[in-house]
């Protein structure tokens, strides 16, 4: 069974010593407790003792007795000698190498006495084949996460590790077992009928130039009607492949399978075993009907979102076409309006002077003349909107036919209306207008419905209903079963035994009390406190004032200084950049991925084991040809394997994709939080989120306008987060510019790499209550920047407390009822987002949904008050805290530059159709912003190490602030070569300090 899943260093670091361990993992594994000592003890002589001591902690370190005792770092034998009191542990420690016979009996009496069995026994072998089918049958983790999972469970359980070569070929074969299962399950799904429909998708029909699969894999890309119609048909079509039951397969599972089936050449699926090609297939029909659905949902809200912007602004600029129209005719009623002031006129006389000063056919034409431009209250261009009727009964018919919409309680008007207009749309039993429920308009709408008197309206009243209708889609109050992005979020939520057994675990992990009265004394004490400390310290705190406007007190916050740099600061950066290396790009991307290893998370989207030789290379440059966005064209090259365009090709369709970049992007960000420069700057606990904006221009469904950004065309905005060591560790491309509260929590639920960041810094527009409350019930720290807290409302629990100069400012007090009602239902939210039920951004989407938030929505609201009060007054009292938000953001600002930098081909738009290869592209740009941050990082520390080698002071304050996010010795143009310029592993040269650094004539 071939076990080339394994990297070199992966199988290197199996059973043995990684470098020295850490101080915590010193004190967890190698410090002796008094029932340790007492075994240690029972040896005769100083050096057994240690060596007892030392083969004990490594095998609870290791999970293995090493072959060879050598290896134990030196670090470890000094902390156990010196709990032990030997005086010269290393002497010692070479003393007990010598003795073989001691050293192996010692082995087998700690194997004895503390209960390691080994990997042959039968229970544990069975318990160890069980728990890897159990993962790899729930989802498609790779190889390489099940090797260090299984590694993981072995130390924990007590058993030795066997041989690196029989527990990955143990993985490989379960893996592959629980892989052939999942195939047989799902093909045994489909009837005899569906199946031939299936396979069907992979022929190429007679005349056409691409399989059925191919037709039915296409997302639309134009936002008309006559392309909605076309992805309602699509719908149809996929529908047309019939569903299947449950096949008790999880949906990580079968997501991966469609993932596949969505990017392959029908060729290559229709050579599969029949087993996996029609599970597949099943994979791809489940989810391409769930993607077609979303599909034209989403080109059903651009549709309807451009109707009333195109209609807005036709309306504005044939306002603007009449102004000097309308201000004469209002000049003119206002000459009769004067008239009517006068008071000296009697009403007889009234008339005859407006109609003297100016005649009744003017007066009545200015009169039409403002009535036609001015807007009543509410109007958002009706006219306008009903000027393109034709427009909507294109895909209107289609639409009512083709999706079932349903909603919760407070959408029923809604969902009457949408069947209303089902009903006549229908050829027999047609109703009249008359019928037409009204309670789902606005005012302004119902105005205009009833304007003529004679009953509804058809065309306005239509238009009406799908303005609701939009509205509480995108609220979610109406929902669409059957499809991925629009269905109702609530339903996943944990709910009845499932949750009554998961709260326990839920409030464990969560550290939250099963009681809503322990909580909130906790927080009523954890207010008070924060009052009444931020009140004593406002006489010394210079930066903070209370002013009064409009006779309410208001916190006015004077805005931070920048930093001065100290003289020693601007000379250490001087000196490291003086020292770096000057490095092509490719280069810097060959010796990253030699020292991490990254391109082995990238497998082959169809499981096949085998790598292509250099593949390494083919990847290296599939990557930059993403990140700079060039295309491949630059980095062909017809005499290298690697690097030809077919081959290039064919490592983008089969290697490229979400999992695998994540996957890949994951090991730099863990290696970069080794290093001990990357440490100095922040312990992966403090992390920031904002987008990055991108123009689209080419037609796509995923973009959305903006004209401060993308100016008269669209746009996507990359959301990306970065921690407090300057890696990116989670991105989400969405089109537009949707709101980033909808997304700040994604980034620490739905990460996958070694950092635990506990604290979010975002700008101002991430800010709301809800976010605040969700923040907190998961045990986070949101932590927004503020331009001006003059706006900000500060909350209080208790109405009778006195905090003093504050008093004035704590005017709203939190209806602490609402919380404590609804304090199960909070539990079971914070839970379904822990453990995945449901993502946080379809969570964020229900609960901040506008003017009229559910019980459930308040509820949080409220808890976020308490959460947003204790940080503006954190914030406001520490000068220290407010200058690490905006040291971190500034940290996100400045990645964003050099991102910028990389990203610099085709003008640096995005250029991509469909979701999918966007998201693919810009994750590229992440992982190779990372992989410039950690090769930067690692030769800043180099020359660190050289400064303090050749006796120059190096403060660590300094340290502190320099960053890796220059880009002076990269050059990120020019040729291309992928040609490591050092042995596999190593560093190249510093440069001398003293040498002229003419730099590259890229961009600096």
């Amino acid at each position: 069974m071939p076990v080339e899943f394994l990297s070199d260093d992966q199988a290197a670091r199996y059973g043995h010593f990684d470098g020295p361990p850490t101080a915590d993992q010193l004190a967890r594994y190698f410090y002796l407790s008094d029932a340790d000592r007492a075994v240690v003890d029972e040896r005769r002589n100083r050096h057994g003792r240690l060596g007892f001591a030392v083969q004990l902690g490594t095998v609870r370190f290791l999970g293995t007795f090493p072959a060879d005792l050598n290896e134990v770092p030196a670090v470890v034998v000094h902390a156990v000698g010196n709990g032990l009191g030997v005086p010269d542990p290393e002497a010692d420690f070479a003393r007990y190498l010598r003795r073989d016979s001691a050293r192996r009996e010692h082995a087998a009496e700690i194997q004895g006495r503390y209960g390691y069995t080994t990997f042959g026994d039968p229970s544990e072998s069975f318990r160890m084949v069980r728990w890897l089918y159990a993962r790899a049958w729930l989802a498609a983790e790779r190889p390489s996460v099940l090797f260090d999972l299984a590694t993981a469970r072995l130390v924990e359980r007590k058993v030795l590790l066997p041989g690196v070569t029989v527990l990955a070929r143990l993985v490989a074969r379960v893996r592959a077992r629980a892989s052939d299962q999942v195939y047989e399950a799902l093909a045994r799904l489909p009837t005899d009928d569906q199946r031939k429909r299936l396979e069907d998708l992979l022929a190429v029909p007679e005349g056409d130039r691409v399989s059925r699969l191919e037709r039915l894999r296409r997302s639309p890309v134009r936002v008309s009607g006559p392309a909605l119609v076309e992805a309602l048909g699509r719908v149809e079509r996929t529908r047309a492949l019939g569903g299947f039951d449950d096949s008790g397969v999880p949906p990580a599972r079968r997501e991966a399978l469609a993932r596949y089936a969505m990017s392959a050449w029908a060729r290559t699926l229709s050579l599969m075993p029949e087993a996996r090609r029609v599970a597949t297939l099943v994979a791809f029909a489940e989810h391409v009907q769930r993607a077609a659905l979303d599909d034209a949902l989403d080109l059903f809200g651009l549709l309807v979102e451009s109707l009333f912007r195109d209609a807005e602004r036709d309306g504005k600029r044939e306002r603007l076409r009449r102004l000097r129209e309308f201000d004469q005719a209002a000049l003119r009623l206002w000459a009769a309006v004067e008239v009517l002031l006068d008071r000296g006129l009697s009403a007889d006389a009234l008339r005859e002077t407006v109609f003297g000063r100016i005649s009744r056919a003017e007066l009545e034409e200015a009169g039409e003349t403002v009535t036609e431009i001015a807007r009543e209250p509410g109007d958002r261009f009706h006219d306008e909107v009903l000027a393109r009727w034709r427009s909507v009964r294109r895909y209107l018919p289609s639409l009512l036919e083709t999706v079932t919409f349903e909603g919760t309680r407070s959408a029923a008007p809604v969902l009457d209306a949408v069947d209303f207009l089902r009903e006549l749309e229908e050829r027999t039993g047609r109703p009249a207008m008359g019928e037409a429920p009204l309670s789902v308009l606005t005012p302004a709408w119902e105005r205009l419905v009833l304007a003529d008197g004679g009953g509804p309206a058809r065309k306005p009243y239509t238009f009406g209903v799908l303005d609701e209708l939009l509205g509480a889609l995108r609220r979610r109050d109406v929902f669409v079963p059957g499809s991925g992005r629009w269905d109702d979020p609530r339903a996943k939520l944990l709910q009845g035994e499932r949750w009554e057994q998961t709260r326990p675990s839920v409030c464990r992990a969560l550290g939250r009390a099963p009681s809503p009265d322990d909580e909130l004394a906790a927080l009523q004490s954890e207010l008070d406190e924060a009052y009444r400390r931020t009140a004593a310290n406002l006489d010394t705190n210079e930066a903070v004032r209370i002013e009064q406007t409009a006779g309410r007190d208001r916190l006015v916050v004077t805005p931070l200084d920048k930093l001065d740099e100290p003289e020693s600061l601007v000379h250490l950066r001087a000196a490291v950049q003086a020292r770096m290396p000057h490095v092509e790009l490719p280069e810097l991307l060959l010796e990253v991925e030699a020292w991490t290893g990254f391109t082995f998370a990238f497998t082959h989207a169809s499981e096949g084991r085998a790598r292509a030789e250099g593949l390494d290379v083919s990847l290296c440059a599939a990557l930059l040809s993403e990140a700079c966005n060039v295309g491949l064209r630059p980095f062909s090259q017809v005499g290298t394997p690697a690097l030809t365009t077919r081959r290039l090709s064919w490592v983008l369709q089969n290697y490229v994709r979400a999992e695998t970049l994540v996957a890949a992007n994951a090991r730099l960000v863990d290696y970069q939080a080794t290093i001990p420069l990357a440490q100095a700057w922040g312990g992966g606990e403090v992390a920031s989120a904002d987008g990055l904006r991108f123009v689209v221009p080419v037609r796509t469904l995923n973009a959305g306008p903006n004209p401060k950004y993308f100016g008269v065309g669209q746009g996507v905005t990359y959301y990306n987060f970065t921690s407090d060591q300057f890696t990116g560790f989670h991105a989400v491309v969405v089109p537009g510019t949707l709101r980033d509260s909808l997304y700040v929590l994604s980034g620490l639920l739905e990460q996958q790499t070694g950092l635990e960041p506990t604290e979010i810094v975002t700008d101002t527009a991430g800010y709301s209550d809800t976010v605040f409350g969700l923040f907190w019930l998961l045990g986070y720290q949101f932590s927004p920047r503020l331009a001006d807290l003059g706006d900000a409302r500060l909350w209080r629990m208790d109405r009778a407390a006195d905090y003093g100069p504050l008093d004035g400012v704590a005017r709203q007090r939190v209806r602490t009822s609402l919380i404590r009602d609804n304090w199960d239902d909070l539990l079971r939210v914070a839970g379904s987002l822990k453990t995945g039920a449901v993502g946080a951004h379809e969570m964020m989407r229900v609960l901040q949904r506008g003017n009229r938030p559910s019980t459930l929505a308040k509820a949080v609201g409220e808890l976020g008050r308490i959460a947003k009060t204790l940080f503006l007054l954190a914030y406001v009292d520490d000068e220290a805290y407010r200058r690490r938000v905006l040291t971190q953001l500034n940290r996100q600002e400045s990645r964003h530059k050099l991102a910028r930098t990389v990203f610099h081909g085709q003008r640096g738009e995005v250029r991509k159709r469909y979701r999918e290869g966007q998201e693919d592209q810009l994750s590229a740009l992440g992982l190779v912003v990372n992989a410039v941050v950690l090769w930067t990082t690692r030769y800043q520390q180099a020359a660190l190490d050289a400064l303090r080698s050749e006796g120059a002071e190096v403060l660590s304050e300094d340290v502190a602030r320099l960053s890796p996010l220059g880009t002076k010795h990269v050059n990120v143009l020019g040729q291309y070569h992928f040609e490591l310029a050092v042995a596999r592993g190593e560093l190249r040269p510093l440069r001398d300090p003293a040498a002229p650094d003419e730099g590259w004539s890229g961009p600096a």
